[in-house]
Formats: structure tokens, sequence, C-alpha cells
């Protein structure tokens, strides 16, 4: 079995929409770590809708695997 490729998704109040400056680090919501990139999208997407009228809103989603292992590539 694979290893897991793990995700961070998380969001809060940013300066500006069109960037990831967020306003107070204190204040953000951790979403969670996800095992791989299609469950912490639909997490994002649930998150991010409920959001939708709120512009200075925003949620992400980090490539942990990236971060701990950059020399591994993910599969295909």
């Amino acid at each position: 079995m694979d290893k897991p490729l793990l995700h961070l998704v998380f969001g809060g109040e940013v300066k500006d929409p069109r960037g990831t400056d967020f306003v107070d680090t204190d204040k953000l919501d951790i979403v969670g770590i996800f095992p791989d990139y299609r469950s912490a999208l639909a997490a994002w997407r649930g998150v991010s809708q409920q959001h939708v009228d709120h512009a200075h809103i925003k949620y992400v989603i980090v490539h942990l695997h990236r971060l701990l292992e950059p020399d591994r590539e993910a599969p295909g």
C-alpha cells in the first residue's frame, strides 16, 4: 500500500482576496489533515462554500507531503 500523501486544509481572513496574507494567524480555522488530495479538496470545497459571501475569508490546501519529502514525486 502506498504511503498517504498528506494535505492540510485551513483558512481565515486575508488582507487581500487575491493573496494569502492572513490577518490574524491566531484565528486560523484548521479544517484538518487529509490522506489524499481528493478528500482535502472535498473538505476545502465544503468549507469554502460556507463562506462564499465573505470575500476576505479564504481557505487553502497545503501539500504537506511535498514539505515533508520534497524529493519524492507524487504518483502519476
